[in-house]
């Protein structure tokens, strides 16, 4: 698509009009609304009408029923979804539980400090587990020999690997108990 003479001037006019990018896209056919933005800043076009049939709404003032030196109790606002609502949130949605892995099935692992890692010393095949706070000076990472192709040592992907009928189990008991 050419910009012509009829096209360019058809465009000031609309422009002027007050009608939005989108609207004269739609009008002239063929064009997107960049396309004409483009167009009417390469143009120098500034200045535009207000439309009278705005469709934004007037603000209302905001009301006080509150006494003076009362604070006004509100009730929690829930999320407001604008636009499209493909991603909205669902408030009507039980709470999202948790599930933290059945640990007591594993003893505690003990890493000596001859196999611990720090993140220099990490290679394709040390545990790349983290233990600690890694904040402090006493952090480490396991260190101990893995598999090929896996970041961690036997023990911990036993934890950081469970069976997904596992997980479901669990899930299940803690929202019973709960």
């Amino acid at each position: 698509m050419s910009w012509t003479n009829e096209r360019v001037e058809l465009l000031k006019k609309l422009w002027s009009d007050g009608l939005s990018a989108s609207q004269i896209a739609g009008e002239l056919g063929g064009v997107t609304r960049n396309a004409v933005i483009g167009k009417v800043h390469r143009l120098g076009l500034s200045g535009r009408a207000k439309t009278s049939n705005s469709s934004a709404k007037p603000r209302r003032p905001r009301t006080s029923t509150a006494s003076p030196g009362s604070s006004p109790k509100r009730a929690p606002q829930q999320p407001q979804s604008i636009g499209a609502t493909a991603l909205k949130a669902d408030i009507d949605q039980a709470p999202v539980v948790a599930v933290k892995p059945n640990l007591e099935r594993l003893p505690e692992l003990v890493v000596p400090i001859s196999q611990r890692a720090s993140i220099l010393t990490l290679t394709e095949r040390t545990c790349k587990w983290p233990i600690g706070d890694p904040a402090t000076d006493d952090f480490y990472f396991c260190g101990r020999q893995s598999d090929a192709g896996v970041p961690y040592c036997a023990h911990h992907c036993k934890i950081a690997y469970q069976p997904v009928a596992d997980r479901r189990r669990e899930r299940k008991s803690i929202a019973r108990a709960s």
